[in-house]
């Protein structure tokens, strides 16, 4: 039975459901909530809770990748259980009380000791910092599967026109949050605050996301009684797994005895699930395959937020007129990636088409990947800069301290010193690295998704949106992963290690690529169609394979 919302006509304006209006502030204030907390995360993790960087780093990439697990279980929850609008609801609410936990969690002053030395409550502060993030994963990868579904949900058929400029005008609220939140919460950070004694304003940088995110709920709710809410109607997932489960159990139960050979190892389900089931799975196997090497690109593409981040933190900012945030550097990103997108679709492409060069969306991903590797080169040879730079600092403080101490024997002439900034390496030399990082990202990540909605059947689109979002999990992972087992103590090298391994799998995804056949899920579809239709005629005629289908 049908939600009668889903009957009644709805308000709009201009041609567009009125709902929708609330969906996009909605998308727009969560963004800001989310990238704002992210992007001052990992210093937090540093000078508040007095972490080194490679725990920093550990925590940061582990909370990250929690947030690109826990879509799974938020579609499931919506298409199973609750529906989109209720889970939406429900989530939103467990992320608000996130963000105010990690808001809460800064308020007190480390640096107040006791008198053994140790951290006050340091524990408490520790505690509620993890709990707070562990309920943000859950609230904003839970809608992340939904919140655009939902929005799609209020258009009529004939509104594909106005259903395609929706999704411009979402993802445009998701850029246009992430950047200004990227702008602001390092400037809030910034700010001097603290009831013992004064102290970088993590509260303030934590609580203005929380206060956004209450927003995004409050405006979301406001909007309930113009939406459209369809019931769930049972997640494709949930059967794709089950298809695959039987098949492989049904092999094995068989495999000691004679049985006629399978063309696919997945046609063991037939006798349990339809053609069409079997052959849509198939489809999505074959897209799914080739993800395995795509999280290593993840891998360095987040570090964006940690190690960058921290090297920045080692850079001077000082851009004349304004001192940049090392978080703040984090914005170069989301500025290319506005300016770079129309750029490369209307010029660069075109350019290379009539080049007479065919740069198939899987060539384009490979490039992708290859650019990310040359971004950590550049981050090596900023990172050696750097430590140049330490020793020469370091080599003239000590000849200064050892003059002084023989000219005058007063210690105290070591004031003279602090003259010599700490470093000298400007943030201006990060901004090629974010760059063809960016060129990487605009060429594998928006051709990616391209690539497996073509490739994909048509009710099997979130299956394949899972697996995306799966793979930056993975890449979250594989940080955790190489930084603790490569031990090396040059951050420089560890630069070059990630650029070495991305390299290689580059290398395994192209001949990956080079083998695959690109395939028309609608033709296929309508091939299956016609069957069904046939073996309703005759029953006989559903029996038989056809063959383009079957060497597909």
């Amino acid at each position: 039975m049908g939600d009668p919302s889903s009957s009644r006509e709805h308000p709009s304006c201009f041609g567009y459901p009125f709902s929708i209006f609330f969906i996009v502030i909605n998308e727009f204030c969560e963004r800001f909530s989310y990238y704002g907390m992210r992007a001052v995360l990992v210093l937090y993790f540093k000078y508040f809770l007095r972490w080194d960087d490679n725990f920093s780093t550990a925590i940061y990439h582990t909370f990250v990748a929690l947030c690109y697990l826990t879509p799974i279980l938020g579609a499931l929850i919506a298409d199973s259980w609750l529906g989109k609008f209720k889970t939406i609801v429900s989530l939103s609410i467990v992320y608000t009380v996130g963000q105010a936990v990690m808001a809460v969690s800064s308020i007190n002053d480390l640096t107040d000791h006791n008198t053994d030395g140790t951290p006050d409550s340091i524990v408490t502060h520790v505690a509620l910092s993890m709990t707070g993030l562990i309920l943000i994963a859950l609230g904003t990868g839970g809608i992340k599967p939904c919140v655009s579904a939902f929005g799609g949900d209020q258009f009529e058929d004939h509104q594909e026109k106005q259903r395609s400029r929706f999704f411009s005008i979402f993802y445009l609220a998701i850029n246009a949050g992430s950047l200004l939140s990227t702008v602001i919460t390092p400037i809030l950070r910034a700010q001097q605050c603290g009831i013992h004694s004064k102290q970088q304003c993590y509260p303030l940088a934590f609580g203005v996301p929380a206060a956004l995110m209450a927003v995004s709920l409050i405006v979301f709710m406001i909007g309930s009684g113009m939406y459209k809410k369809v019931q769930p109607q049972g997640n494709i997932m949930v059967q794709v797994c089950k298809c695959i489960g039987f098949a492989i159990k049904n092999r094995f139960r068989h495999r000691s005895k004679e049985y006629p050979k399978r063309e696919h190892w997945l046609d063991w389900a037939s006798e349990k699930y339809s053609k069409r089931l079997i052959t849509q799975t198939r489809m999505v196997l074959k897209v799914l395959f080739l993800y395995i090497p795509l999280p290593m690109f993840w891998a360095l593409f987040d570090q964006q937020g940690s190690r960058w981040t921290l090297q920045a933190t080692t850079m001077d900012g000082n851009f004349g007129a304004i001192q940049i945030q090392p978080d703040q550097m984090q914005t170069v990103n989301p500025i290319l990636i506005v300016i770079m997108v129309p750029v490369v679709d209307a010029v660069i492409y075109p350019l290379i088409r009539k080049c007479k060069i065919n740069f198939t969306p899987l060539r384009k991903m490979t490039v992708g990947m290859f650019l990310a590797g040359l971004a950590f080169i550049a981050a090596a040879l900023v990172q050696l800069q750097i430590d140049v730079s330490s020793c020469t600092d370091s080599l003239l403080l000590f000849l200064m301290y050892h003059f002084n101490f023989q000219c005058s024997g007063n210690v105290a002439a070591l004031n003279y010193s602090q003259d010599i900034p700490p470093n000298t390496v400007h943030m201006a030399w990060q901004i090629p690295q974010y760059f063809i990082m960016t060129c990487g990202e605009v060429v594998f990540s928006v051709t990616g998704l391209e690539f497996s909605y073509s490739q994909a059947p048509s009710n099997m689109k979130s299956v394949l949106q899972a697996g995306w979002l799966l793979t930056v999990a993975v890449g979250n992972i594989i940080v955790l992963i190489v930084a603790g087992a490569s031990k090396l103590s040059q951050q420089w090298a560890e630069y070059v290690l990630f650029a070495a391994l991305l390299f290689a799998v580059c290398i395994i995804f192209s001949v990956m690529a080079y083998f695959y056949t690109y395939i028309d899920p609608n033709e296929i579809e309508a091939q299956l169609d016609e069957e069904e239709k046939q073996a309703k005629k005759d029953p006989d005629v559903y029996e038989k394979e056809v063959e383009a289908v079957s060497q597909m």
